[in-house]
């Protein structure tokens, strides 16, 4: 890669690392369904006029829109709200390349190599830590609800390989058209129609730039940065910085939110990034038995992509 573009890649994680410190920052404006939902309908409205019609069948964009936008997004920014610090919850969240392993394997047969198991025991180990960590120091259920996020991020990764999306960028858009209904619908019912209409009514530029955070610069330009460079890069190349993104996250949230990184929270984050670096980078022996392969990665959230094969 040229050196441009392993700073583009670094970048990218940086935004998706930081977007860690915006969500903290927006859950003291809004309520976290209402934050979740506003985040799609941003994103999504303004970008439907400029990428074009969805290159793939409604169903998948319908099925990965409720996995990613609703499961996936709602859990993470209630666990957030209700506790889980912005930093331990950037390096959790990675643990999905784990759960997308185990769902690729149960769905699609994709048989992991010995070295993909002993990466996902290793962050396994890695989050049995950081659960005990939590446990002393802070709020349980947050921390429980970002590890169910990290399992519904891995249920919309083998439905985006299933789909095999051919542009990312118009894939993320409309995917971010289906869950605002649902989510505001969810905010109504579940955080109250008063709270939401106060968040509301008190919006000021810091909610209004936090909104734009994570619709435009971690959705929009992200995602399409990082399409971009898997286009032009094969994904081994690329998909190592996403290894990045908890780095930043931590480090963001130490500077800017004055947390903590206690010695178990290190443990816990040097097992989580080396397991899910032995499992999302290990090659798969199912690809090993096709040798006219080639791989179209799929960028699908910010912890990096996964790729769906093709014949070549």
């Amino acid at each position: 890669m040229r050196p441009a573009h392993i700073a583009l890649a670094a970048l990218v994680a940086a935004v998706w690392g930081v977007n860690f410190v915006v969500i903290e920052i927006g859950l003291d404006h809004f309520p976290p369904l209402l934050f979740s939902a506003l985040r799609f309908l941003v994103a999504a409205l303004p970008a439907v006029f400029l990428v074009g019609r969805p290159k793939v069948a409604w169903k998948w964009i319908v099925a990965v829109g409720l996995a990613l936008g609703v499961a996936k997004f709602g859990l993470l920014f209630t666990g957030m709200d209700l506790g889980a610090p912005a930093g331990l919850s950037s390096l959790v969240l990675q643990v999905q390349a784990v759960f997308t392993a185990l769902f690729a394997f149960a769905v699609l047969g994709e048989r992991p190599g010995r070295r993909a198991v002993l990466g996902m025991g290793v962050a396994l180990a890695g989050i049995a830590v950081a659960a005990v960590d939590e446990g002393a120091s802070g709020p349980v259920t947050g921390f429980v609800l970002v590890v169910a996020a990290a399992v519904c991020w891995g249920v919309s990764n083998v439905l985006t390989r299933k789909a095999a999306p051919p542009d990312p960028l118009n894939w993320m858009v409309w995917v971010s058209t289906v869950p605002v209904l649902p989510l505001l619908g969810l905010s109504l019912l579940l955080e109250g129609p008063e709270r939401d209409l106060a968040a509301l009514r008190s919006l000021d530029w810091t909610g209004v730039g936090v909104i734009v955070y994570v619709a435009w610069i971690t959705t929009v330009f992200g995602f399409g940065a990082w399409g971009w460079l898997l286009r032009r890069h094969p994904a081994s190349s690329v998909a190592p910085f996403s290894l990045l993104v908890p780095v930043f996250g931590m480090s963001s949230a130490a500077l800017f939110l004055g947390e903590g990184i206690s010695p178990l929270r290190w443990a816990a984050a040097a097992l989580l990034v080396g397991g899910v670096a032995l499992t999302s980078l290990a090659p798969r022996r199912a690809a090993a038995r096709k040798p006219l392969v080639r791989e179209v990665p799929v960028p699908v959230s910010s912890g990096g992509p996964i790729s769906e094969e093709r014949p070549a």
